[in-house]
């Protein structure tokens, strides 16, 4: 079967990039990771990586380009990993993120699931919509709003109230 992947550049803007591309379901993540690079224009030398993602474009487990963790954890690998693995019905978004410094990152999203056709080539890019900008987006990094009523100073401790401050009790 043949997968046919939207993958959309995470830009923050009006202006929508993406590309569509066909690839075999049995080929890897490199395979994939090979063919975004093309498809957007990239030389392909910079790291790379693939997230997990839930149907919220939560990030979850990483599956890499290379095994950076000195063998500490035992780490998913592009070249390893068949795409059929990682993405089906149930599990059709992916975030992958190219060149760590510059954070390039796209939502990749399984779109339909085909017969492979006779005489294509795959990967196949299908389709392009949209220029990528000559600098990877900014990104806006926020944290969850919970911490907004939190004041330090407000520790229910008097501290003209000195009996109240035994050596031993309060002793950090």
């Amino acid at each position: 079967m043949v997968y046919r992947f939207r993958i959309i550049l995470d830009n923050d803007t009006e202006d929508d990039v993406f590309r569509d591309i066909e690839i075999r379901e049995t080929d890897t993540l490199e395979d994939l990771h090979n063919s975004i690079t093309q498809a957007f224009g990239f030389d392909g030398i910079e790291m790379a990586s693939f997230y997990l993602s839930d149907d919220e474009w939560n990030q979850g487990e990483e599956i890499s380009m290379f095994d950076t963790s000195e063998g500490y954890d035992e780490v998913r690998l592009m070249g390893d990993t068949k795409i059929n693995d990682v993405v089906h019905e149930m599990q059709t978004k992916l975030i992958y993120v190219y060149d760590f410094f510059s954070m390039w990152t796209f939502f990749v999203e399984l779109a339909e699931i085909v017969e492979e056709a006779e005489g294509t080539d795959y990967p196949n890019l299908m389709f392009v919509h949209g220029q990528i900008p000559t600098e990877a987006p900014q990104k806006n990094f926020e944290a969850d709003n919970e911490f907004d009523d939190y004041d330090e100073f407000d520790d229910d401790l008097d501290v003209d109230d000195y009996d109240d401050l035994d050596f031993d009790e309060n002793w950090n």
